[in-house]
């Protein structure tokens, strides 16, 4: 289970075992602090009591070891990392309590050797990956699923209604798996498990949250920041500030990835004011006209003077990439930029072993395009919906490369995003389908509408989102979105994509905007500091314009894309047409294959651009290939011992 996951941590690995209580611990390490052996995983309290396997950093942990020091609850430290600190707050305080006082991303097994306990925690928002659940009467959880499969209790069975999710979102939303039996464990929550206890009482028991988003958000609307622009601006400038020294502690070369964007921008800014030398800034470009964001970067990275590198991919360096992505992944996963972030990270693991991202300013500060929609959905509803769905049926019929063209010519007197064909597609479906606020946000997030009528044999799972999440009062459809993107979207696609690909380079990513008092301060804003006269972000703009002159960064968001379009047209055409074979899908019989070979034949014709949709299923056939290609084991013999094993990195 270790070796599975050595790319997590190839400084050191480490195993304990309890024979008698069965239970095993297996750790990677990426050393990032305390690069010597005191640093080393497993590791026992001072006092004998937990052993525990930490994948992360907390950043505060200078100070919790001050707190700890002040009480006299610790004896001499063994060495300065933040495992040996996390430990020794456990021992004094208990687990909750320490949580609450850790500012950091991680994930967590600890084994009670008084109690038999054994917990998982992982961070607030799901900066961490940790996967559990039972596999026959054995307990398995690890950093990543291939770590699970490993074990000889495997079971390997594809849940074929979770395909649905994934077909919709793109994403498998936690907290399930791609796996029957497999669950990610949810952002905030920690699971206990008291071994002594039966198989059934075991399998019963359920996360216990620590934070709650939602909480924090319910205390944000009672308790409003009340200050001035001036107030809001200079609350914020001093705790990013402060979260990003914080991520700035490490005992290995250090740098931060810079798209020329808002995000990107404002954290490299604040780490250059905060550093004696010129920070590490890396960013990638493409060829293709309209994908290429590496000159916007090269500018901001030249006005703060950071040492900038800069790669320019080609189409086939990137489709090198692709048939990399179902073992990185380990369960299906189709956000495109998946390819340009794993790019980007393993040319910042040439020069550094830990970068910081933009990552959640859209999420927090009101960034996406969806959410300026809701304004302008709300005069769109006063039009009678027959007449909507009318106007949008005319829009569908027109081409996506008449779009493209028209755009084309518009752009050379106005600057425009990449992608305002698929923009204009996807409008005119809106208009045709969509009749409330809410309903148009979920049909944003969906890649397909009805996944149960293209899954075969299958049926939609119920989610957060849906059941919960939509139905949830909101004054501001904004707030709202925000909101939902924060709890499902950002945890489950944004975190996971830069996850798997920094760590398949093993490069740490961290987070700044994901301190939790910079997500608290945040929701406390009121919407006029976040979207003011259509301005978009407009409170992190201020921010940002006290160290980057506003020209360099006002441009029309693009994201951090790729030519899909144009390489399953041209490059990837062959190898799409392999996947999307006819006879193949049926074989397989999870896909309906006249209903995808009809949209991958509208596609190459140019009738209508189903890129996304048939990159979500390129994406799963890819993962299912790979599948095909690892062993899987089965236990065919009658179960022994309970058991519980793991494999977790830091």
């Amino acid at each position: 289970m270790s070796d599975r996951i050595a790319h997590r941590g190839p400084d050191d690995s480490g195993v304990w075992v309890d024979e008698a209580a069965g239970i095993a611990l297996a750790h990677r390490r990426l050393s990032i602090l305390d690069l010597s052996p005191a640093g080393h995983q497993p590791m026992l309290s001072a006092f004998g009591r937990y052993v525990i396997a930490f994948n992360g950093e907390i950043y505060n942990h200078l100070d919790i070891r001050k707190g700890l020091e002040a009480l006299g609850h610790v004896p001499s430290w063994r060495g300065h990392s933040d495992t040996e600190t996390l430990l020794a707050g456990i021992e004094a305080w208990g687990l909750e309590a320490t949580l609450k006082k850790s500012i950091g991303m991680f994930a967590i097994a600890l084994w009670d050797r008084e109690e038999k306990i054994l917990t998982l925690a992982r961070d607030r928002i799901g900066e961490k990956p940790l996967y559990y659940g039972f596999q026959n009467d054995t307990f398995v959880f690890g950093s990543e699923l291939k770590a699970i499969k490993a074990h000889p209790d495997f079971l390997g069975e594809i849940d074929r209604d979770v395909i649905c999710l994934y077909l919709r979102h793109c994403y498998i939303p936690a907290p399930y798996s791609i796996y029957q039996g497999i669950k990610k464990l949810l952002p905030g929550t920690y699971l206990q498990l008291p071994l002594a206890q039966p198989v059934d009482v075991l399998r019963a028991a359920v996360p216990k949250a620590y934070w709650s988003l939602t909480e924090v958000s319910a205390k944000a609307l009672a308790e409003p920041f009340a200050g001035s622009d001036a107030d809001a601006i200079a609350a914020l400038d001093k705790q990013l500030k402060q979260s990003i020294g914080l991520q700035m502690m490490a005992d290995v070369p250090l740098g931060a990835f810079l798209s020329g964007g808002v995000d990107s921008s404002t954290v490299v800014a604040l780490m250059q004011t905060q550093s004696s030398q010129k920070v590490k800034t890396f960013s990638i470009g493409f060829d293709e006209s309209g994908y290429d964001e590496a000159v916007y970067a090269k500018a901001v990275a030249q006005h703060l003077g950071t040492d900038h590198t800069e790669l320019y991919v080609s189409s086939a360096q990137a489709l090198d990439v692709i048939p990399k992505l179902g073992s990185m992944y380990d369960e299906p996963f189709a956000d495109s930029s998946q390819i340009p972030t794993f790019l980007v990270a393993q040319m910042a693991k040439q020069h550094v072993t830990v970068s910081l991202s933009g990552d959640a300013g859209d999420e927090l500060f009101c960034g996406y395009n969806r959410y300026a929609l809701a304004d302008t959905w709300s005069r769109i509803e006063r039009i009678p919906f027959g007449i909507r769905k009318m106007a949008g049926r005319s829009l569908q019929s027109v081409r996506p490369s008449t779009w493209d063209g028209l755009f084309q010519q518009v752009a050379k007197v106005k600057s425009l995003p990449s992608n305002m064909g698929e923009k204009m597609g996807k409008l005119a479906t809106r208009l045709a389908t969509v009749n409330s606020v809410d309903d148009l946000y979920y049909s944003l997030v969906s890649e397909i509408d009805h996944p149960e009528q293209v899954v075969l044999g299958a049926k939609e799972p119920a989610t957060w989102l849906k059941d919960v999440g939509m139905k949830m009062p909101f004054a501001d459809a904004k707030l709202h979105m925000m909101f939902m993107d924060e709890m499902s979207y950002l945890p489950d696609d944004i975190l996971v994509k830069v996850d798997r690909a920094a760590m398949a380079n093993s490069l740490e990513t961290r987070v700044p905007f994901l301190d939790h008092r910079v997500i608290e301060l945040a929701c406390s804003l009121p919407m006029s500091l976040k979207m003011r006269d259509g301005q978009t972000k407009w409170l992190l703009r201020q921010v940002l314009y006290q160290y980057i002159p506003r020209q360099l960064i006002e441009r029309p968001k693009a994201g951090f894309g790729i030519p899909l379009g144009d390489w399953l047209r041209g490059p990837l055409r062959d190898w799409a047409e392999a996947l999307l074979d006819e006879a193949r899908l049926r074989r397989e019989g999870y896909f309906d294959a006249q209903f995808v070979r009809a949209k991958w034949q509208a596609n190459l014709e140019g009738k209508h651009n189903n890129q996304s949709f048939l990159w979500n299923v390129l994406m799963f056939q890819e993962w299912l290939e790979e599948q095909q290609k690892a062993p899987c084991f089965v236990n065919i013999t009658e179960p022994v011992i309970r058991k519980t094993s793991h494999s977790i990195k830091s």
